[in-house]
């Protein structure tokens, strides 16, 4: 992976009714972020959409041209309601059908008498489509321009992650450090906001918390600069000795 200096940022896109009713949980977004973390992405936008061919072009084509890289979830299956694939390669005025390569993958990855019309339509995409390899379940995902196509099932986009990483150039490292106090959010917000305005190159994030009878506030500090974040969190424990409030 190749280190740049400038902020390297990426959005998600989850396609799926079933998340959209409820019916389903998502648990990809935090998968993906913190794999983007670990590689100097930030990501910046998360957006839920349905299974509407429509909507999915929309979207990608909104979102594609404000982020370094955009990564979409579910939709790629073998059923009906599996319109990801088609949708892009209408976002891209791509010829959408058998990939070759995919195809093969899965024809090799099967028997003969599992390899089904619906196992088939997994290899229909955009034909000029980088893979992505799938270690878990043989069916692979793709790449056009920027999008990044992965599967909806969480073990299995998982697996995927690990063999995108060369493809993937980041910036810096975004580093966090986490403070746990006993206290509620009204009795550390003043201080805080003015940590925040006089350290420009930090995020600082408060999260409330209610855990085994105890009431507290997780203080999270994130930044590239790992001596912004010492100074920072330098200037909360000060505050926070001088208000006496307990740490966890």
């Amino acid at each position: 992976m190749i280190k740049t200096k400038q902020k390297v940022n990426a959005a998600i896109i989850i396609i799926g009714n079933e998340i959209l009713t409820g019916r389903t949980q998502d648990l990809n977004v935090a998968v993906i972020s913190k794999w983007l973390n670990d590689l100097g992405v930030q990501l910046e936008e998360v957006r839920i959409i349905p299974d509407i061919e429509k909507v999915i072009v929309t979207n990608v084509n909104n979102i594609k041209k404000k982020f370094n890289y955009v990564f979409t979830t579910g939709g790629i299956g073998p059923t009906h309601d599996d319109i990801t694939a088609k949708s892009i390669a209408k976002a891209f005025n791509l010829k959408y059908g058998y990939h070759k390569k995919a195809y093969s993958i899965l024809e090799k990855y099967y028997s003969k008498n599992d390899f089904t019309e619906g196992r088939k339509k997994m290899a229909m995409m955009p034909t000029k489509a980088s893979l992505i390899f799938n270690p878990s379940s043989g069916a692979p995902g793709f790449i056009v321009d920027n999008v990044y196509c992965l599967p909806g099932v969480p073990s299995i986009l998982k697996s995927m992650l690990d063999g995108l990483e060369d493809k993937i150039k980041g910036g810096k490292k975004i580093l966090n450090k986490t403070i746990t106090l006993k206290t509620v959010e009204s009795e550390i917000a003043e201080p805080l906001r003015k940590i925040q305005n006089k350290y420009k190159g930090t995020e600082i994030g408060s999260y409330p918390f209610f855990k085994q009878g105890k009431v507290g506030v997780s203080i999270v500090v994130r930044s590239t600069d790992k001596n912004l974040i010492f100074d920072c969190c330098k200037d909360i424990k000060d505050f926070i000795k001088e208000k006496k409030i307990e740490t966890i």
